[in-house]
This record gives C-alpha cells, structure tokens and sequence, in this order.
C-alpha cells in the first residue's frame, strides 16, 4: 500500500492515543478492529467510529486493562497501525508528574518541548538500508496545541500552554536526586510514553500534540510525599470526566479538513531520506509502504 496526499484537500481522521476513560466515549458507527503493521503487534485494536461527523480512531496506548509498561510498548506499531488508518492529526493524552509549584495534580499541560531519557525502545522506522533525518526542533504541532488550548478554556478546565516535558525510561518513579536534576533542567514535567511516540509521529508526518494530566508532584516537593501508584490512579479516576469533555470538544472544533502544521510535520519526510535509491533495502522499504510511501513513491 501507497498512501499519498494532497494535505491541502486531505479530510481530518483524528487519532487519539489514551487510557480508559477515553477511548470508550459515546461514537457514532463505532466498532473495535485489528490493523495488522509489518512492525509487529500493536497495543491492542483501533476503535473506529464518528463524533459529530469527523472521523475518529482511538488507540489505548497500554492496551485494554492496562497490559504493556511504558518501555514494551511497540510505538513503532501503534503510529505504523494509526498511519494505516488514515489519522492526519494525533492527540496523545497521558498522566505526567508536576516539577513545578504551580501545575498542580488535576491541571492539562500542553508542552511544547521534550527532553528524551529513553534508551530502551525502538525509535525509528529507518535504519540500515533507509537512512533518514527529520527536522525535530518543534515536536509538538503548533496549530494542534492552539486548538487544545482553546477547547480547554471553553471546557474550563484549568491548563498551562507550553513546557518541557522529560520522559523517563521508568518503569520506577524518580529518585529524588532526579527529580531536583530535571528541575534545575528547566523542565517542567516528568512522563514515562511521549517518547518515542511523538518522534514516530513526525516520521510519519503525522501532526502531534500532547495533552498531559498532571497526577502528582514527582519525588521533589518537600511538603507532599512521594509518588505512588495509588495517588496517580486516584487523580487519573477524577480526571476522567475531564479528557472526555475535552475530547468531545476536540471533535466538536477540529476543522473537517487536515489544517497544515507548522511545524512542518505534513512534509518532514521531503529531504529526509539520504540513502541513494539504488541502496535502499527492499525489505525495509516494504515495511515503509504507510509512514513513507508518499515519497517513497516519488523515488
């Protein structure tokens, strides 16, 4: 399969990549269906249906009950899987921790940044046989971010534009030392799932956006104990209502037609590619058919 287009007259498929909660949310013609990707399993099923008329497939992100840690995801399935699906723009919702006073447990944080601290995970569809580079600088897509942003104002619910945000290999949570570390960093929150995530997601020149749910103060705050697993769940269960009235306003506002990203995440694949034609690896580039058929089609 080829998947070329024109993002200009492209219709919007919105992909979301959550927990439960949030891919159980009232959908029109909904049904649970497995798309097979040449990179092996993904986290579980897509559940395809439509909300208010736009297209939407959601993918839980550890799978149905919670099965895959942070560092057995196979991210390169899930975004090959979502690309297959025809998703133009993906909203990743996940639960981080607070390394500043004031994003206090219970607050959205759309970050614009990303400090990766993985180094268990596969985090590239290219490698021998296909070289490719693409521009990373904005990972986060502006005009996505935008769009959160006011969807969470009009739902009230209380949230920061822009941050850092550190992912960690986990599965443990932070040493104290660590969390003091990430600070001095200049960050702002800790997380365990956008990376490799958003960087597979610009591979595929797909537009990302992360939405993060603040549950706990990490190991840092000197005035609130350390986090556990009970104090994450507790905050996730009361921020389930919120991610499904964002999401409902989400797919109320998206613009029918794919708007462009700014951050060049529709093209990122233009000069990327370095490995001469007559190089190229066969198998590779039939694994490659989704994510970079549009300009491996060109070739």
């Amino acid at each position: 399969m080829t998947i070329k287009r024109d993002y200009e007259m492209t219709q919007t498929v919105l992909g979301i990549v959550g927990g439960s909660g949030v891919y159980d949310i009232a959908m029109e013609g909904a049904q649970w269906r497995r798309v097979a990707s040449p990179w092996g399993e993904a986290s579980d099923e897509v559940r395809e249906g439509e909300i208010g008329g736009l297209s939407v497939v959601f993918l839980p992100r550890h799978g149905r009950g919670h099965v895959y840690a942070p560092s057995t995801i196979n991210y390169r399935a899930n975004i090959d899987v979502l690309k297959r699906c025809g998703v133009t723009d993906l909203f990743s919702l996940s639960a981080v921790g607070s390394l500043r006073e004031h994003l206090m447990p219970g607050h959205f944080v759309l970050p614009d940044q990303f400090i990766d601290k993985t180094y268990k995970r596969e985090n590239s569809f290219f490698g021998t046989g296909c070289v490719a580079h693409v521009p990373f600088g904005d990972p986060v897509s502006p005009t996505l971010r935008q769009l959160a942003g006011a969807v969470l104002t009009q739902e009230k619910i209380a949230y920061r534009d822009g941050g850092t945000l550190v992912v960690m290999e986990g599965p443990q949570f932070s040493t104290r030392a660590e969390s003091e570390l990430h600070r001095i960093w200049g960050a702002d929150l800790i997380g365990m799932t956008a990376m490799p995530e958003a960087k597979l997601a610009r591979e595929a020149e797909i537009s990302y956006c992360s939405v993060a749910m603040v549950t706990d103060f990490d190991a840092w705050h000197p005035h609130h104990a350390v986090v556990d697993v009970a104090q994450v769940m507790h905050v996730m269960r009361a921020n389930v209502d919120k991610a499904k009235r964002f999401v409902a306003g989400l797919c109320a506002a998206m613009p029918k037609t794919h708007p462009a990203c700014a951050a060049g995440s529709d093209h990122a694949l233009d000069f990327a590619i370095m490995t001469a034609p007559e190089k190229r690896d066969a198998a590779l580039l039939a694994k490659l058919d989704a994510v970079a058929g549009r300009v491996l089609g060109k070739a």
